[in-house]
């Protein structure tokens, strides 16, 4: 039986532990907190898992929030060219539902399913000094803890990261009270875009306390949504985003009159560098951990690849696993890897990611322009969340997205 190590309990590092458990190896976890540290801490994210990944989710059992999360059925776009003033507006249905659960809720309950099942659990922080003795005891080493400094341990990609500083300023709040839009009653993700501005997203979700919608601002750095950079509490971060959407998204701001936080903790703020590192890095002579999702793939969260990039990375990384039965994990299988999973996946969703971060070209707001008038447009704008690999003879090609609106136009 492999001995496998997996230093964080996240998207990516729950869900391998989880299936690898599954298929009968011997799975350790390290967690720098216990199942009610994380209950009782800060959201982390926004996370809402598109279709492919949620069947990822369901495969190994995961998928337990089926009945509770409220299903998001797509994703709708208001564009706003000055403060007040919406151009257009259109939507974007999906196939399939996605859903967002709070991580707090998702990974305490998921690491004690694990230790439920079997699993050990080692509640300890983990430094970059303790990884050589640690990594010494295992056949295979995974380091899916995407924060603090043994990240540092994985080199950047030079080729690959195109950014040295973060695009957007983050922010997100979790929200109870707020009302429907009348236009668009459907559960979705609804994006209010102003340029040079910020990208606002609202969606649906579930937290501790029930279904809720949760507000994530993405700000331009010095504009006038950057203000929460010194992380204020729930109740004065909410204090401050109401007026700046009445003034900016008058017709998303207007729900939010009956709007409070939903617990003492619902709020978040922090900025993101999108970067690609090398897959693995050598603790000891000779001896090697390899990186997973957002240590080695961090996305900004304006696409909402972070946690699908996470499902998607651990999926690969099992079969990886499966697949290489118990031949020596060496780095030339590690980087082989990790291209498996750059080229099924992460390439795209870190085109997309840098699609939305650039300044809106011409022929992109021609199309989404476009998009208000022709719902396949729409459609097909809405199915490059959770299919990024469209985004490249669409939104990047402008011969090719132009054409594609000339040819729906002409039908």
């Amino acid at each position: 039986m492999r001995k496998i190590l997996i230093v964080g309990a996240g998207q990516s590092g729950l869900q391998l532990a989880l299936s690898l458990q599954a298929e009968g190896y011997d799975v350790t976890v390290m967690s720098a907190r216990t199942p009610d540290e994380i209950r009782r801490g800060w959201p982390t994210s926004t996370q809402v898992m598109f279709a492919p990944a949620l069947d990822r989710e369901r495969r190994h059992r995961l998928s337990l929030w089926e009945d509770q999360a409220p299903k998001i059925l797509g994703i709708s776009a208001a564009l706003a060219p000055a403060p007040g003033v919406r151009a257009f507006a259109f939507y974007g249905p999906w196939d399939h539902y996605g859903s967002s659960v709070d991580q707090r809720l998702k990974m305490s309950t998921w690491l004690e399913l694990f230790e439920a099942r079997g699993g050990r659990v080692i509640y300890h922080p983990v430094m970059t000094s303790d990884l050589a003795g640690l990594a010494a005891l295992y056949d295979l080493t995974m380091i899916a803890a995407g924060k603090g400094e043994i990240v540092e341990l994985f080199d950047r990609d030079p080729v690959r990261s195109r950014y040295t500083e973060p695009g957007r300023i983050l922010s997100a709040i979790y929200l109870d009270g707020m009302d429907t839009p009348t236009d668009m009653p459907e559960p979705k993700v609804r994006v209010n875009i102003e340029p040079g501005v910020a990208e606002i997203f609202t969606m649906p979700g579930l937290t501790m306390s029930g279904p809720c919608q949760i507000t994530l601002v993405e700000a331009i750095p010095g504009g006038p949504f950057d203000v929460f950079r010194d992380r204020p509490p729930p109740d004065e971060h909410l204090r401050r985003l109401r007026p700046l959407l009445l003034e900016h998204f008058p017709w998303e701001g207007e729900l939010y009159g009956r709007t409070e936080p939903t617990d003492a903790r619902a709020s978040l703020a922090g900025a993101f560098t999108t970067t690609i590192r090398h897959p693995f890095a050598e603790v000891a002579p000779g001896t090697y951990v390899f990186g997973v999702a957002d240590v080695v793939v961090v996305n900004d969260p304006i696409s909402g690849q972070g946690a699908n990039c996470a499902a998607h990375s651990a999926g690969v990384y099992l079969r990886a696993i499966l697949n290489h039965g118990d031949k020596p994990c060496d780095p030339a299988w590690m980087r082989q890897t990790f291209e498996t999973f750059w080229a099924d996946h992460a390439r795209h969703s870190l085109a997309l990611t840098t699609a939305l971060l650039e300044p809106m070209p011409e022929h992109v707001q021609q199309i989404l322009g476009a998009a208000a008038q022709y719902p396949p447009i729409a459609k097909r704008f809405g199915d490059l969340f959770p299919f990024p690999e469209g985004i490249h003879d669409f939104l990047l090609d402008p011969e090719k997205g132009l054409s594609y609106v000339a040819s729906v136009a002409a039908g």
